[in-house]
């Protein structure tokens, strides 16, 4: 005969004790995986955002990364040489023309791919840093709160640090590739430039010269070299011909201090974000109801805020970063951040800080509401797949 032996109670206790830490222990772990997945998912979400942005509008930044390049001198913009082109003037629209008319609709698309690369990994990088250090201030926030210090929410200067963080690490680690691209979005204007300082010398020593059959056919000749779009290896070769691999990183003092740029970016958002989520309620449900339509317009508020107080940096970087052997012309050469600042003050005026602005906060307050838009749809469908999968989890285990 078999005797069934009745339950020993300090087990079952025990052993309901030890169900208890386990679910902890694997509550604690869901937790801490949660966290980490939730830094790869905005990094991800931000880096497929970045780059349907970056297709939508990289015309524009490469007829702005023109605009912000070109040089005239201020006591010299209405002394041209003869039958030498002007800059292109006008809006933005009369720039893209100009460009498909001379380089075809490829000159709008000059860098794209690295540019796409460059987008990808910059948004994929700061996003991923932004979620990290996002949540270790919540949970600092959290912490201080149990303490009986704070409401549990971050401060607007919580958020300013953890975007310059970001930021930082974003500069540091990408800014190679964008010396790249901004290198093929100007480098038939700089070939362009180069044409017409020929042209002028060609004039200069041929002034008093009675053959003018001869000094047209030079011009003639001259005029049928056309500058050609290079790729990103031809680009990187002239960097590290130039500079070494010092070059790569041209221009990183102004970016370094533009991190306060995607900062505001930040700041603003968050904060509108967090309000317009506090208006409907603190329930779950609340925080899912922002719409694609509201984040593009928190997106964009967000972005013409910090590129409007931010622009000259970028317009400086631009230079730095662009070919700047141009015309032989001393003052078109710029050996640093300061260098760059006191010439284009001294030659251009204050006003060639302010070039292409327009076209600047067109194209990122698309490109910023877009990204915003994309990114949050993203991560929302990435919370829904979750969300059902630990519900066929809990079933199964019951």
């Amino acid at each position: 005969m078999h005797f069934v032996l009745p339950p020993d109670k300090g087990n079952v206790h025990h052993s309901q004790q030890r169900v208890i830490e386990l679910t902890k222990l694997v509550g604690s772990g869901r937790e801490i995986a949660d966290t980490m997945s939730n830094a790869v998912v905005n990094g991800l979400a931000g880096a497929g955002g970045g780059i349907i942005a970056q297709i939508i509008t990289y015309p524009l930044q490469t007829v702005n990364t023109r605009q912000q390049t070109e040089r005239v001198a201020k006591k010299d913009a209405n002394l041209l040489v003869p039958h030498q082109p002007p800059p292109v003037a006008g809006g933005t629209l009369l720039h893209m023309f100009e460009v498909i008319r001379s380089e075809g609709l490829g000159g709008l698309y000059s860098g794209l791919m690295p540019s796409l690369l460059g987008t990808a990994a910059s948004q994929g990088v700061y996003y991923y840093f932004y979620q990290v250090f996002k949540n270790k201030a919540e949970a600092i926030a959290a912490k201080n709160m149990r303490k009986g210090q704070g409401d549990g929410s971050v401060g607007m200067f919580s958020w300013l640090v953890v975007a310059a963080l970001a930021g930082s690490l974003n500069v540091l680690l990408t800014n190679p590739i964008w010396v790249l691209v901004t290198r093929m979005q100007t480098h038939t204007q700089a070939e362009r430039k180069i044409m017409e300082a020929k042209r002028e010398e060609l004039l200069r020593e041929d002034y008093e010269n009675t053959f003018m059959g001869a000094l047209q056919e030079k011009l003639v000749e001259l005029e049928s070299i056309k500058p050609q779009p290079y790729g990103a290896f031809d680009a990187a070769c002239e960097v590290y011909g130039e500079s070494g691999l010092r070059g790569f990183w041209k221009g990183i003092i102004p970016t370094l201090i533009m991190v306060c740029n995607p900062s505001i970016q930040f700041m603003i958002y968050e904060t509108s974000l967090k309000h317009l989520r506090a208006t409907r309620g603190t329930n779950k449900k609340a925080v899912k109801s922002v719409t694609a339509l509201e984040a593009f317009l928190l997106g964009a508020l967000a972005k013409l805020g910090a590129t409007v107080s931010t622009y000259p940096l970028l317009v400086v970087k631009s230079r730095l970063q662009a070919k700047q052997e141009i015309g032989g012309n001393i003052s078109q050469r710029y050996t640093g951040t300061v260098d760059a600042i006191l010439k284009m003050i001294r030659h251009e005026g204050v006003c060639s800080f302010y070039k292409g602005m327009s076209t600047k906060i067109v194209q990122s307050v698309i490109a910023a509401s877009v990204l915003f838009m994309v990114k949050e749809e993203l991560v929302k469908a990435y919370t829904v797949l979750i969300s059902r999968r630990h519900k066929i989890m809990a079933n199964m285990v019951q």
